[in-house]
């Protein structure tokens, strides 16, 4: 969605108030409009009193929070983004709010800002095994109790660690180690022809082989 020049000044706007506001600047390292979206990068120890903030002040009233969820970049130290989505009804504007982590340090839980946050924290520990300190019942909420891994880390195998199945001897459901039908092909796609022997009229890729 393209926002008018109007929507984008007021959100530079109000990402000056809080970069510059004596409460908020404490809690964040800074902000930053991005393709017509307001971006505030926190401080992870500080991310429930900027939530407070965003929800009360009455500039803001970010009353509504639409998602949590977690980003991968393995590379990184602290590998983890923690994204919250909020959204403010009255004043119609949204902000993404985001923090680092890595995988021992937790962030703060923020149920008891916002109680939607508990299933959403649940999935980002699911998922990507991020752990938030002080939440009411921090479990898997997506995979099974005995799931191994966090199926959403670029790190983890497509084919995942084990596959379930109904076991017709001892009529209950298995688990057993994935086993791949054939050998791993590295597909490079430059080919609509891929793995044919015979030479097509057109493949380019078939004739610059033979030369």
């Amino acid at each position: 969605m393209t926002l008018s020049a109007e929507a984008i000044d007021n959100l530079k706007e109000l990402a000056a108030y809080i970069e510059d506001g004596q409460e908020p600047s404490a809690y964040i390292e800074r902000c930053e409009v991005v393709r017509g979206e307001l971006i505030i990068h926190a401080k992870r120890d500080q991310i429930g009193k900027l939530l407070r903030f965003l929800r009360d002040d009455a500039q803001c009233k970010f009353e509504t929070l639409l998602d949590i969820c977690g980003v991968d970049y393995p590379a990184r130290k602290e590998r983890f983004d923690v994204v919250y989505h909020l959204l403010s009804m009255r004043l119609v504007q949204r902000v993404r709010v985001k923090v680092t982590t890595d995988e021992e340090t937790p962030v703060p839980s923020v149920v008891d800002l916002f109680p939607a946050a508990n299933w959403n924290e649940r999935e980002a520990f699911d998922m990507y095994g991020i752990l938030f300190s002080n939440h009411p019942d921090l479990r898997r909420i997506l995979t099974d109790y005995g799931f191994e891994g966090h199926p959403l880390r670029k790190d983890f195998p497509l084919t995942g660690h084990v596959e379930v199945k109904y076991d017709e001897v001892e009529k209950r459901v298995v688990y057993q180690p994935v086993k791949l039908v054939q050998e791993y092909r590295n597909f490079d796609f430059l080919s609509p022809w891929e793995g044919m022997q015979a030479v097509i009229p057109g493949d380019e890729k078939a004739v610059d082989a033979e030369s």
